[in-house]
């Protein structure tokens, strides 16, 4: 067999500290956040969150960062979890939000002259999102109302009533009836409150509102027009004649909260709605295919004049993330791009401009002199502040929150690689190599697979599956981005539809081939490793080779028919490549239940009771397949987990778990 010799870059060097890297680490580096600029642009806000291992929990302070330099200073007190920083207009005032007394996170508002912070929302069900009003005299932000209890004290009530019924049960005859570990059958949904700030009035500016915001990212899902009269928002319904979710936009007038909807009757998606500094359109993100949720997004706008809708950026081979307006009306949005995310600049009627290059950059803010200010990360280092001019150039760190835990710990050598994967295709994939590696000694191999599987292994300091954390042991931890992978393009993405197994398989075989003819990695000694699809993509391994010496399986897809018991199944003859009623032999085709004649390899099956997503009998039907046959296996279940593991000594735990699988049969370095 010919192997194709791996194209290999260095691209960031190895750094020694007292020992290698532990679960507990990754709980001790603090989580630094997005920045908000001051309106002079010469400082921004930040949310730095610290774990307390013992109490088990997180909590975010908010801090002030000057661009010029100098030691960063905390706005907000330890003692209660703050995050989601606002600058008044006038730069005198923060709005956050913390949790109340109640356990509610609500809105405070903090003089930053000095003085103590006051609570300004008492939601039933909390508050987030905090934006001032141009003109500085109020607020909009967004606070849930459940349906059919559309006041305050109407949900206060149904809340109070729901505690003391004894029956809990659910009744629905909705299609998506349930999102990641919410139950949506209770019937809570987003509103947008204004608050006066001079006579502490609050509206409800969506009175009516059924829609849902982003699940996952229900902040930044409104703006309000530069001169104060309306909002705009993104919200999610339900397409009846389709009966599947869209996002559609919305505007609601301050004064009246008269709600318009301005993409009705639509098939698409559209979301997260910006106004351009002078307010004459509106900037948002399209998608064309809801059943494909890899679909690139297109950057569209709306003439609040003429109501006409007309393309910005809808050729362009990637797809834009957090868009928001520079100076001179002018874009700047994030993209992933070749396993990174990062940050391009677009005039209208121009192509976008890469702005950063190394890492992976986010949750930027833009100066009025158009200097950028954002959160960067990569493979050995978390996330910082850094900032730049407008053109990205002279990138400079301003924070160094994490140093005092990362200095503690080795990080391993991190290399590219790319090699000819399945159809002559080319494939990247990262390698971490073990700390204190030795040229020439060939370690063990753990794959680390993405979930997605649209998704990337990326540039970035997981905090989750946390690539150096898996090298620590001794061992080479490789992330295949393997086809399926988004930031290569559309194509690259949509070509495993209908066909989720077979050319991811062969990229990782392939990847493996590579590894092993470049003396860099242990043939005897291997292990693959994935969660959600990845962990889909381990229950295909464990059916169809028997190269590995053990597969770490976490909360993955077993059963591609049982799945139909996820929470939203839109689109899923799209990915397998039809419906029961009506393609059950490609469902079969891609579905490793199918594979257990050839279940030979030691499997650790993790999996959390709360996750919607992969429900928790996949894996516990995966790991009583494996445990009928005889082939080794071990299941950690937890019942306080969703399809991730969140909390910190969760985590750790998880950790502990994997790594001990791993050692027992891979052995120490």
């Amino acid at each position: 067999m010919t192997v194709m010799t791996p194209a290999s870059t260095v691209l960031y060097p190895a750094r020694k500290g007292v020992r290698a890297m532990t679960s507990e680490d990754l709980w001790r580096i603090p989580r630094v956040g997005a920045p908000v600029l001051a309106p002079d642009g010469a400082s921004a806000a930040v949310s730095v969150t610290h774990h307390d291992l013992e109490k088990n929990e997180g909590r975010g302070r908010i801090w002030r960062v000057s661009l010029k330099g100098g030691e960063p200073y905390a706005l907000t007190s330890a003692e209660g979890s703050s995050g989601e920083p606002a600058f008044s207009p006038d730069g005198a005032q923060l709005a956050f939000t913390r949790k109340d007394e109640k356990g509610k996170k609500q809105v405070f508002v903090l003089p930053l002259g000095g003085g103590e912070a006051r609570k300004v929302s008492d939601l039933p069900l909390g508050a987030f999102d905090p934006r001032w009003l141009p003109d500085g005299t109020g607020l909009v932000f967004a606070g849930a109302l459940i349906r059919g209890h559309l006041t305050i004290e109407a949900s206060r009530t149904e809340l109070e009533r729901r505690e003391k019924d004894p029956v809990k049960a659910h009744v629905t005859e909705d299609r998506v009836y349930r999102y990641w570990d919410t139950w949506l059958t209770t019937g809570e949904v987003p509103h947008l409150w204004h608050l006066d700030l001079g006579t502490g009035a609050l509206r409800d500016l969506t009175p009516e509102s059924v829609t849902w915001f982003d699940f996952m990212d229900p902040s930044g899902q409104f703006d309000i027009a530069p001169d104060g009269r309306e909002v705009t928002y993104a919200g999610i319904l339900v397409d009846e004649k389709r009966s599947l979710l869209r996002s559609a936009l919305f505007v609601t007038s301050v004064a009246e909260a008269k709600v318009t909807c301005l993409t009705p009757d639509r098939e698409t998606e559209e979301f997260r709605p910006r106004y351009s500094p002078d307010g004459r359109w509106i900037l948002y993100g399209q998608q064309l295919e809801p059943l494909f949720y890899a679909d690139r997004i297109r950057l569209m706008s709306y003439d609040r004049a003429a109501k006409t809708h007309t393309g910005v950026l809808t050729e362009w081979d990637r797809s834009p993330m957090h868009w928001e307006f520079a100076a001179g009306g002018a874009m700047v949005f994030e993209a992933e791009d070749e396993a990174r995310v990062r940050l391009f600049s677009l005039a209208r009627g121009s192509q976008p401009v890469r702005l950063t290059v190394h890492g992976s950059s986010g949750g930027f803010d833009v100066a009025p002199d158009g200097r950028l200010v954002m959160s960067v990360q990569s493979l050995s280092q978390p996330a910082e502040l850094f900032t730049s001019a407008a053109d990205g150039a002279g990138l400079s760190r301003l924070t160094r929150f994490t140093e005092p835990a990362t200095s503690e710990f080795s990080a391993g050598e991190v290399r590219e690689m790319s090699f000819e994967g399945a159809k002559g295709e080319t494939i990247q994939m990262f390698a971490v190599l073990p700390p204190g590696y030795q040229a020439g000694k060939k370690y063990p191999l753990v794959h680390v697979i993405h979930g997605g599987p649209h998704g990337i292994s990326a540039d970035a300091f997981h905090a989750r599956w946390n690539a150096q954390l898996f090298a620590a042991p001794g061992y080479v931890a490789t992330m295949v981005n393997f086809q399926g992978s988004t930031s290569w393009g559309q194509d690259f993405a949509r070509r495993i539809q209908a066909a989720w197994a077979d050319r991811p398989f062969e990229d990782v075989m392939k990847a493996t081939d590579v590894l092993i003819a470049s003396g860099l990695v242990d043939e005897s000694r291997m292990a693959a490793a994935g969660g959600s699809y990845g962990g889909y993509m381990a229950s295909w391994i464990e059916g169809h080779t028997d190269r590995f010496r053990c597969i770490v399986n976490h909360a993955g897809v077993y059963n591609t028919l049982s799945q139909y018991a996820s929470d939203v199944t839109q689109g899923r003859d799209k990915s397998f490549g039809g419906e029961p009623w009506d393609g059950i032999e490609k469902i079969t085709e891609c579905n490793p239940a199918h594979a257990a004649k050839g279940f030979c390899t030691p499997m650790l099956v993790i999996h959390g009771e709360r996750d919607y997503r992969v429900p928790v009998t996949q894996g516990l039907e995966c790991y009583g397949v494996l445990k009928a046959k005889g082939v080794p296996a071990r299941l950690v279940y937890f019942p306080d987990e969703n399809h991730w593991i969140l909390k910190p000594r969760n985590s750790m735990f998880w950790y502990r778990e994997v790594h001990g699988w791993l050692e027992r049969f891979l052995g120490q370095r």
